[in-house]
């Protein structure tokens, strides 16, 4: 085993003399590989040559950690690819949160063993436990050190073992950067936390505060603003906490990061996730930025229980009065306050008493979001040596949480309002676009893709457990501007050529195109001509009979009765895919139906002409 600490001894390590751009992954409707540039023909002698799959378990800040050694990777010439069979390396960025994530990268690192595939092991699990058995004989890099990546990938792929996890300075915010989603961007503002919580093995990775500054995080924000990122993550292991070790806190930071947003709403700022000992002093000044129209009016504070005696055991600082002053506070001074929070079921010494304290917390505010997890012991944590609850008891307690949490029905009241959404993704069924409110609240619509990166006005039209759909009703510019033309063309007088009868029929079928489904894509309308006209217009149909199957009673009940079976929220309707066949067969049958009344008209408009 070589230590590049070893080989490296001085002057600037070889493969970071990079240019600081970003590069942006477009979304796409579910491809079946990418690759994101032209690959060069591999060789095993030439860096650079190889492909390398990329792998993420764990939170927003590993996401962005993952982007940043991505971003290095490309910009050094290395191709990346979703299919980790076509790779020449595998980069696996790891949780150690709980149990469930290091034991689907322990099979994972299994997997790529067994491929003979070079592994490169990054983030919290070779950091906070460097011992286990799983990381022998692989290259394993820190948390603080991903600036160093393409170094690590170097010389593992040269049969070297590499092992890089000693502390320097927190990595630059202006390395490249290869974002999942190219209007999202994840900007952690600090690192590691305050906390000591008992049960907690993410501090052994991540460690003390340490926190970026102002000037650098705001210079990052005007950077990736002129770079066309929508929607700001500010990323930590705790926000609240930012600033604390440098002098400063979090609403000197909000304060510069929102005074550069752009006036027009069309990038918006997402905070992250905040602990309450250290936003309770805070609350008047986190509630005026939460107001602030480019703020989304949306906050994840976890209480993990409802029981103070619990709350000590996990030594979280905190009572569950501060959490409610917290919840309460924002709820009264923001409007359409969204509040989303944690629960640990079973911690050690938890009593049947306090467990009903968790409950009766959860039931009174009826939180839209509950993440609701199983105590996990991780090994070295305090908690990990505490008398266990018996696991029966402590997944029979998740299950009456998860059951009681499942019943809550919190967007109800949003059934036929009108509200604005940024829409910044497509949905994992390839035909919605999903977009949020100011309150973060998930809706999805059936839009074109031209819409994507930008806001618009949507009315409700039904309501999900986990999202809302809605129909817009305020379109973009552009999109406006292509369906004005469509219809001015349609009524142009009649061709005196070949060349305007073809554009006529075009029209044609444009007339009839509106009549079927109204908010088709001005694109498909436009874009009809000889050859391909009835190719696009059955093109367009396909969208309209999905979302008139989703309207009315029957296809809400549908909605609801696959949104009830998900288990992650992010997931979306279009999921149950024999649902999806049966209605796609019917679908079939109305488009032949349409097919045949337009190949009609046409014939009897040649007739007549």
């Amino acid at each position: 085993m070589e230590d590049i600490e070893d080989v490296i001894a001085s002057g600037t390590p070889p493969g970071l003399r990079l240019p600081l751009t970003t590069v942006s992954i477009n979304p796409r409707r579910k491809p079946k590989s990418r690759v994101l540039q032209d690959p060069v023909k591999p060789s095993s002698h030439i860096p650079g040559t190889q492909t390398i799959f990329v792998k993420t378990f764990g939170c927003s800040h590993n996401q962005s950690d993952s982007e940043y050694m991505a971003g290095q990777l490309s910009a050094f010439g290395y191709s990346l690819t979703d299919i980790s069979e076509e790779a020449d390396l595998w980069l696996i960025n790891t949780c150690t949160v709980k149990s469930p994530s290091q034991s689907a990268m322990e099979t994972l690192i299994s997997k790529g063993k067994n491929a003979k595939k070079p592994l490169v092991v990054a983030g919290c699990v070779p950091q906070g436990s460097r011992d286990i058995k799983e990381l022998e004989g692989i290259s394993i890099i820190g948390v603080q050190q991903i600036d160093r990546v393409v170094e690590v990938v170097e010389e593992t792929l040269k049969g070297h073992e590499v092992r890089l996890l000693s502390r320097k300075t927190l990595p630059a915010l202006d390395l490249p950067k290869v974002r999942k989603n190219k209007y999202v961007e994840i900007l952690p503002i600090n690192v590691g936390c305050l906390g000591a919580c008992t049960y907690c093995k993410t501090k052994h990775a991540r460690g003390h505060l340490g926190s970026y500054t102002v000037e650098s995080l705001f210079e990052r924000l005007r950077t990736v603003i002129s770079e066309g990122v929508k929607e700001i993550w500010l990323s930590s292991e705790d926000t609240g906490a930012y600033g604390r070790d440098i002098g400063v806190n979090l609403p000197i930071l909000l304060n510069a990061l929102i005074a550069e947003l752009p006036t027009d709403r069309s990038t918006m700022l997402r905070i992250g996730m905040t602990n309450p000992p250290f936003i309770l002093e805070h609350l008047e000044e986190i509630a005026k930025v939460l107001c602030h129209p480019c703020v989304y009016s949306f906050l994840h504070v976890p209480v993990q229980s409802g029981s103070d005696a619990v709350l000590d055991a996990m030594n979280r600082e905190y009572t569950v009065s501060d959490f409610r002053a917290v919840v309460d506070t924002l709820i009264r001074l923001v409007p359409d306050m969204q509040i989303a929070t944690d629960v640990i079921c079973g911690f050690p010494g938890e009593t049947d008493e306090d467990f009903a304290q968790t409950i009766a917390l959860i039931k009174e505010y009826q939180f839209p979001q509950v993440h609701i997890s199983q105590f996990y012991p991780r090994p070295g944590t305090p908690a990990a040596r505490m008398k266990k609850v018996p696991s029966t008891q402590v997944k029979n307690r998740s299950r009456e949480l998860t059951s009681i949490f499942e019943s809550f029905n919190p967007y109800k009241e949003m059934e036929g309002q009108i509200v604005r959404i940024w829409i910044t993704e497509i949905a994992s069924d390839g035909i919605h676009l999903v977009g949020h409110t100011k309150g973060y609240v998930q809706v999805l619509v059936i839009a074109p893709d031209n819409i994507l990166g930008t806001s618009t006005e949507v009315k409700i039209t039904s309501v999900g457990r986990w999202s809302v759909f809605g129909e817009v009703i305020e379109t973009s510019t552009e999109v406006k501007l292509a369906v004005n033309q469509a219809r001015r063309g349609a009524e142009s007088p009649p061709c005196s050529s070949e060349s305007e009868c073809n554009s006529t029929n075009s029209k044609n079928i444009a007339e009839i195109a509106p009549i079927m489904h109204k908010e088709a894509s001005a694109d498909n309308v436009s874009s009809i001509s000889k050859n391909g006209r009835l190719r696009t217009f059955i093109s367009s149909m396909k969208p309209v009979l999905l979302r008139r199957r989703f309207k009315g009673s029957e296809g809400n009940q549908s909605i609801q009765k696959i949104e009830d079976r998900r288990d992650n929220p992010k997931r979306c309707v279009g999921s149950n895919l024999s649902m999806m066949d049966g209605m796609l067969v019917g679908g079939l049958i109305v488009s032949l139906l349409t097919i045949i009344l337009v190949l009609t008209i046409l014939f009897y408009q040649m007739l007549s002409s």
